[in-house]
């Protein structure tokens, strides 16, 4: 069983800075759409998501056969790893479910003092790798990695899978989605969680070499999404415009607050979008968290012994909820 580190939000109802969901509800025509299609829940949806695999190959420039849909992309990245991840590579700090699910792994840790730029053209892969996972833009620090290099990369480790998980592209970076039909070791997955505001609809999916979406395709549910979050996803797909102004929204919130805490003291690195990391040193981030906890602000340390006990992931709340945070985090800053 996973660790609970980024889970256990779901029954909190004060302020959360902690599981990077979206502070904006879903958009109105989502909401619309799933309170529609609710009446019909007693009929299943088409096979395979049909509708919304048919909209996702229009839209990625993809043939629909090397779309798989489910349940929440946790499920499906846990999916890949059970077949794919033996040996796996990883740019850390990343997302905290890989290293708890590959059998073993590597890592590249990405340079603190660079606010964790890396140049991908420079990774080496270990022999015997799997599965190398780039996160972009990466997650915990919200930074985003130039994909020109990525081709060069498959071709050159051809028994080697690479995983991009986009699960914020929604916001920032360039997506590598469309490379799929023509590199047979690689494989994307996307969530509509993140800036599309869907994180309670559970609605993943992922771009796959043919042999590899077959596989899922037949080994899964064959009505892998409930009926309302099916619909919230479609309408959601037909209106991202809304979705890339509110993107633009979050990063400039996200600026201020980052803004503000350095004006106490706080050290924050850049990021391209609603989170971002910050070093509380010389302060623990893990007693900072209790004491927030207590003033009903959810927010834990990130726990990567490499950075140290300071080190904290931000995600941006709405402003007036920031202001709070903020103001609860100046007074335990300022206590000896």
């Amino acid at each position: 069983m996973t660790s609970t580190h980024e889970k256990g939000g779901g029954s909190f109802h004060g302020i959360k800075l902690l599981l990077c969901e979206n502070p904006l509800p879903p958009i109105d025509e989502a909401i619309a759409a799933a309170q529609a299609e609710a009446a019909h829940s007693n009929y299943y949806t088409e096979p395979y998501s049909a509708p919304l695999r048919q909209l996702l190959s229009d839209r990625l420039g993809v043939p629909e056969r090397l779309i798989h849909i489910n349940a929440g992309s946790e499920l499906i990245l846990r999916q890949l790893f059970d077949r794919f991840g033996q040996q796996v590579h990883l740019l850390t700090p990343t997302y905290v479910l890989f290293p708890e699910i590959a059998e073993r792994y590597t890592e590249t840790r990405l340079p603190e003092d660079r606010d964790f730029a890396f140049d991908l053209g420079e990774l080496a892969i270990p022999a015997g790798t799997t599965l190398v996972v780039i996160v972009n833009p990466n997650n915990p620090n919200g930074g985003i990695f130039d994909m020109a290099p990525l081709p060069g990369l498959l071709r050159r480790h051809p028994q080697t899978r690479f995983l991009v998980d986009e699960a914020f592209i929604g916001l920032a970076g360039q997506s590598v989605a469309h490379l799929v039909p023509r590199h047979p070791n690689l494989l994307v997955t996307r969530t509509f969680s993140k800036a599309h505001s869907l994180a309670g609809f559970r609605v993943g999916y992922g771009v796959f070499p043919e042999a590899i979406a077959d596989d899922l395709n037949g080994h899964n549910d064959a009505y892998p999404l409930a009926r309302p979050s099916q619909a919230a996803a479609i309408a959601t797909l037909q209106h991202e415009d809304q979705i890339h102004a509110r993107a633009a929204q979050l990063h400039a919130w996200t600026v201020d607050l980052a803004a503000t805490l350095r004006s106490l003291g706080v050290k924050t690195y850049l990021t391209h979008t609603y989170f971002f990391l910050a070093d509380l040193a010389p302060h623990s981030a893990a007693e900072i968290g209790e004491e927030l906890r207590k003033r009903d602000i959810l927010i834990k340390p990130l726990n990567d012994p490499a950075l140290g006990p300071g080190f904290m992931r931000i995600t941006t709340a709405l402003p007036e909820d920031n202001r709070r945070f903020v103001e609860a985090l100046r007074e335990l800053l300022a206590r000896p």
